[in-house]
């Protein structure tokens, strides 16, 4: 555990060893990743087959990477009433959110009155990451699957990794089953991410992947983006407190523990706070709560390395050190609630006053626990609903509307030198009809012309033309004097007096 205290000397310095990054941009962590993509890749179920033996430590042929129906079925039969109503209570709260945040169909008219909108349909196939290992995370199943079933998704395919048996934990698997899985199988970490991006002689690839994990499945699901869509980069859990002296050290101190004992020893835990007094109530709460967790050793791994007790000269300071850090989860444990809470813009999820833990959101109280990790709440938002559907722009105009828009996608094409666009266009609102029509009178017209003469004859021609006009011109005026001249009278020599 770190404790930074304001007073202290170096307090800059290590205020500034925060910023270093997380497990989820370790290079070493991202070429082992890349290598068992290429080896799934290449080798496709033989190795998933081998890395479950290499990671999991149990021997799994290709033939029964499948989760069957009898293990289906078996589990379902283990499953207890408690833990069937704690799945239905759940459930419902995640399933009435998910209906609640699902994108709806619409439509609108634009400045042309043609008819533009969107459409709304669920990814066909999608891929879903249930983390396994020391602790079966049932309540992911709830926050996951149940979202793709919402969105209307026909294919859920689960990769979960098996237990020491070679089987699924049973209670992930009724979960799963329970929220709406169609597809599971008994494969984990890098290697899961893999199997359902490129597809294996088992596992057909699907469209999109979803789900939490550990560095290694983080890693492959950022290596894989682009040969298939990918939800967000939710890794190791994290949980920041920003509190004043209004919290509850014990609260406090409970939050911490709860979201360090998961067991990568990557999580990461932070308490800011304005007041010392809270911050070494909180440093002993710690050491007197650990040793009644029975995953103390984990927690001590994961407070050992990542666990932060900080305090701040005021609240705004402390709210810009929480939006630096971007939390998965934050809990607002100060008097100004409302301040707080419009002022944190980067964490996954928000947990306001001293009665709303962390362990809420995990479990029951609806939005998707599912949230980016790692510093990447400043680029993402958490698991919605809404991620499982394929958004699509809806375009119609008719033989008014399109008029109306010629003149600018004419100009449009013209400043681009794209002529083909504007032709494009100009076709609905027959312009190419028009200057066919005009090439084809003027072809007509020069074709009615007689056909020219030398110009040698054309010349001399003109020329006496010129000449017998300009002769019977002078002629002719010459006679018309004469004429008026023979019709005078001759000047009286007298004058009348």
């Amino acid at each position: 555990m770190r404790i930074l205290r304001r007073t202290d000397d170096d307090y800059a310095d290590r205020l500034r060893e925060l910023a270093t990054p997380s497990s989820l941009f370790d290079q070493g962590v991202e070429e082992r990743a890349r290598g068992i993509i290429t080896r799934v890749a290449a080798e496709g179920d033989v190795a998933l087959s081998e890395f479950a033996e290499r990671f999991d430590g149990v021997h799994i042929s290709p033939a029964h990477l499948a989760v069957s129906p009898a293990e289906i079925f078996n589990a379902s039969i283990k499953a207890d009433k408690e833990l069937r109503d704690a799945v239905n209570f759940a459930g419902r709260n995640v399933s009435n959110f998910a209906k609640k945040s699902r994108r709806k169909n619409w439509s609108a008219k634009n400045s042309h009155g043609a008819s533009v909108g969107e459409k709304f349909d669920p990814y066909q196939r999608v891929g879903i990451y249930i983390p396994g290992g020391s602790a079966p995370l049932v309540s992911t199943c709830l926050m996951t699957i149940t979202l793709a079933k919402e969105a209307g998704c026909e294919e859920i395919v689960v990769c979960t990794p098996p237990d020491k048996d070679g089987g699924v934990n049973a209670a992930v698997l009724f979960a799963a089953r329970h929220a709406g899985a169609t597809e599971v199988y008994k494969v984990g970490g890098a290697q899961a991410i893999a199997s359902m991006a490129l597809g294996t002689e088992t596992i057909k690839p699907v469209q999109k992947i979803f789900g939490p994990g550990n560095a290694f499945v983080v890693a492959a699901k950022r290596l894989l983006f682009g040969r298939v869509s990918i939800d967000l980069l939710p890794g190791p859990s994290e949980c920041l407190i920003l509190a004043d002296d209004s919290a509850n050290p014990k609260f406090i101190a409970a939050d911490m523990l709860a979201q360090a004992e998961h067991g990568s020893g990557e999580e990461r835990v932070w308490l800011i706070t304005t007041s010392l007094k809270v911050l070494n109530s909180v440093e002993k709460e710690l050491g007197r709560q650990i040793g009644e967790c029975s995953r103390r050793e984990y927690i001590q791994r994961a407070l050992d390395k990542n666990g932060w007790l900080i305090n701040v000269i005021d609240l705004q300071h402390g709210i810009e050190l929480t939006n630096q850090l971007a939390p998965e989860h934050c809990e607002v444990m100060v008097k100004n609630k409302k301040l707080a809470v419009d002022s944190i813009r980067t964490a996954g999820a928000i947990f306001v006053g001293p009665l709303t833990p962390t362990v809420l959101g995990d479990y029951v109280a609806g939005p998707s626990h599912t949230l980016p990790t790692g510093g990447a709440g400043k680029a993402f938002s958490g698991l919605t609903v809404d991620q499982f559907q394929r958004r699509t722009a809806v375009v119609e105009y008719n033989s008014i509307s399109v008029k109306k828009a010629l003149p600018t996608v004419q100009k449009f094409a013209e400043i681009e030198g794209l002529d083909a666009h504007g032709r494009s266009a100009g076709l609905r609102c027959g312009i190419e009809k028009k200057a066919s029509a005009k090439k084809k009178a003027s072809k007509n017209v020069a074709a009615k012309k007689p056909a020219s003469k030398p110009a040698k004859k054309v010349a001399a021609k003109k020329t006496a033309r010129n000449g017998v006009k300009a002769s019977s011109g002078k002629a002719k005026r010459n006679g018309v004097t004469a004429k008026k001249s023979a019709g005078r009278k001759p000047a009286s020599k007298s004058r009348k007096r």
